[in-house]
């Protein structure tokens, strides 16, 4: 697919993709990092015909699995081979609450109908299934639809902001009005249902501190995870600290230096381990949450503010200029 808010524009094969064996190695060196989970995530995961072989691996060296997927593949065969796997989670990307907006988002005809079939096998399976939904202005009035469609299936539903870098325009990209309201109603939806009505919860570029509305996430904001305790590994051995910072962020390749290297090295992922309170920008740099909170999303922050450490879609920093205005 070529989906619209795509962070990697995929939709081509990059140049020199690791193999299976690379891949495989890839897991032993995580697993001797005593890595406890790994995200298969694309482009389409599930378009690797070794999918499975790798997947396995990691289940056999004691990590946990998840993948997202944007259901296109999933099919009887496929649902029985996760099975066996015994995943922690298969997440899909669902992202309109009718084929119309979805199948224009993820630009493919009959994407959405796909996605539905998707969920139903999965669910059927008795597999654990989270829906993940990116918002943007194409589709923000239909949230309350889609949790309506969603509501006591037994599906988890993560809500996460489209940012504007990759293939995603600039003139998609919520409003910060849009986006408190997409907060309230992430808000609004805990209180009114069950965890086991309705789980849902705001990614990590949904939040911070706010002196309203109660977390919206899961646990609580401690500054940004890239290089801390996540890290992403791009399709063609690029590792970065997240995968949605931009490709100037990568501190090494796995064909060239080992992962437990770039890992244990005294300057990697600099700009998040070593990060001290000048480092905050704007707004953050006096907020009393700023040492602990760190400026929010670090790729939300670039893509937004164009510099680290100063998110300006912040629930503390839209509440006080609210008030200030």
């Amino acid at each position: 697919m070529k989906c619209i808010h795509c962070g990697s524009s995929a939709g081509y094969k990059r140049k020199n993709e690791l193999s299976t064996n690379e891949w495989i190695h890839i897991c032993d060196q995580l697993a001797d990092l005593n890595c406890r989970q790994i995200t298969f995530m694309g482009g389409e995961p599930l378009i690797r015909n070794d999918w499975h072989t790798i997947a396995r691996h990691v289940r056999n060296r004691g990590m946990n699995l998840t993948i997202m997927s944007n259901g296109s593949l999933i099919n009887k065969d496929v649902i029985n081979q996760l099975r066996t796997l015994e995943p922690y989670a298969v997440a899909i990307s669902l992202d309109g609450a009718k084929a119309q907006t979805h199948d224009s988002i993820r630009q493919i005809p009959g994407s959405f109908k796909r996605c539905i079939e998707a969920l139903d096998l999965l669910k059927n399976a008795n597999l654990p299934t989270t829906v993940v939904t990116t918002v943007h202005k194409m589709n923000l009035h239909e949230l309350r639809t889609m949790r309506d469609f969603l509501l006591n299936k037994g599906i988890a539903w993560q809500i996460q902001m489209g940012n504007p870098f990759g293939r995603f325009p600039n003139n998609l990209t919520l409003s910060v009005e849009e986006f408190y309201a997409v907060a309230m109603f992430i808000a609004a939806t805990k209180k009114q249902y069950s965890v086991k009505e309705m789980p849902i919860t705001g990614a990590h570029c949904m939040g911070y501190h706010s002196s309203v509305l109660p977390n919206l996430m899961i646990g609580t904001w401690k500054g940004c995870y890239a290089g801390m305790n996540v890290l992403g590994i791009q399709s063609n051995g690029g590792i970065k600290g997240c995968l949605s910072l931009p490709d100037n962020f990568i501190e090494g390749n796995i064909k060239e230096i080992s992962i437990s290297e770039v890992w244990n090295r005294s300057n990697a992922f600099g700009y998040n381990r070593n990060f001290r309170k000048d480092d905050l920008k704007d707004y953050c740099r006096e907020c009393r949450y700023g040492s602990s909170c760190r400026g929010g999303c670090i790729s939300s922050s670039i893509s937004l503010a164009g510099k680290t450490h100063c998110n300006p879609y912040c629930l503390n920093r839209i509440e006080k200029e609210m008030i200030i205005k």
